[in-house]
């Protein structure tokens, strides 16, 4: 008889999607900072002109 295992396997789909999770969020947050820095960029361009 095999051992049951299936903690183990939600314990790691929850550690794995959870690091997607992270992911996302710092991509998101990434994002929005150079969006920022670029709108930035491109109003003190067209002051200039």
């Amino acid at each position: 008889m095999t051992p049951d295992t299936s903690s183990y396997m939600i314990a790691g789909f929850i550690v794995i999607l959870g690091g997607i999770a992270g992911y996302i969020f710092t991509l998101i947050f990434r994002n929005r900072k150079i969006m920022k820095k670029l709108n930035l960029l491109e109003d003190r361009n067209s002051e200039k002109k």
